[in-house]
């Protein structure tokens, strides 16, 4: 016959432990804690019923809640956002900082320094601007040198176009007159080889 199981309370860390199990052995065993936390008064077994009702859901289950509060045990309890935490978790306040007992002087404004320092940032700025204004030129000088030279290369390769155009043009002008000569040729000996067939054909008879 199966034992009854009983409702076992214990505290670890900041948590409650509540499980329901069928003898303080085997509520240790679930706690997974090695001294016997029941002879040393940490462990009990509880007739609150609803932290019992919770445990006899779930059998052998260890359920938790954070220490001090009442609400219900639950296996995956997790610490409320306001919970107290004890003095030795606490991150310790830092020391008041002590006003220093005089204040720094505050440096009085010296015209010859501000005026030096306006000068100097002005000349620092024009001499800025004069390299700005040669580098300006020397890029469009650049610019120029390399806008002449692909003018050239193109004028140069307009030329070769137009010369080569020019020699197709006069290869083809003598192409044609060559086959014009050619159907010439042909008609000149069509008409002579018949004449001397003729002559031929005239002295055999």
């Amino acid at each position: 016959m199966a034992r009854k199981l009983k409702t076992f309370v214990t505290h670890l860390g900041f948590f409650e432990l509540a499980v329901a199990a069928p003898s303080m052995k085997a509520a240790l065993d679930a706690w997974g804690m090695k001294h016997n936390a029941f002879h040393r008064g940490v462990a009990w077994e509880t007739d609150d019923p609803q932290i019992i009702a919770a445990a006899s859901a779930k059998p052998g289950t260890v359920l938790r809640r954070a220490v001090g509060t009442t609400g219900p045990f639950a296996e995956n309890a997790q610490l409320p956002k306001d919970f107290p935490l004890p003095a030795a978790y606490r991150k310790p306040k830092p020391a008041p900082v002590k006003p220093a007992k005089t204040a720094p002087r505050k440096p009085q404004a010296d015209p010859d320094k501000d005026r030096a320092a306006v000068i100097s940032f002005a000349r620092a700025k024009a001499r800025r601007d004069r390299e700005r204004k040669k580098e300006e030129a020397q890029r469009r000088r650049e610019q120029d040198k390399r806008q002449r030279a692909r003018d050239k290369a193109q004028s140069q390769l307009e030329r070769a176009e137009q010369q080569h155009q020019d020699v197709m043009a006069q290869i083809q002008a003598e192409r044609e007159k060559l086959d014009r000569r050619e159907e010439a040729e042909k008609d000149r000996w069509e008409g002579q080889r018949k004449k001397l067939e003729t002559a031929r054909d005239r002295a055999g008879d």
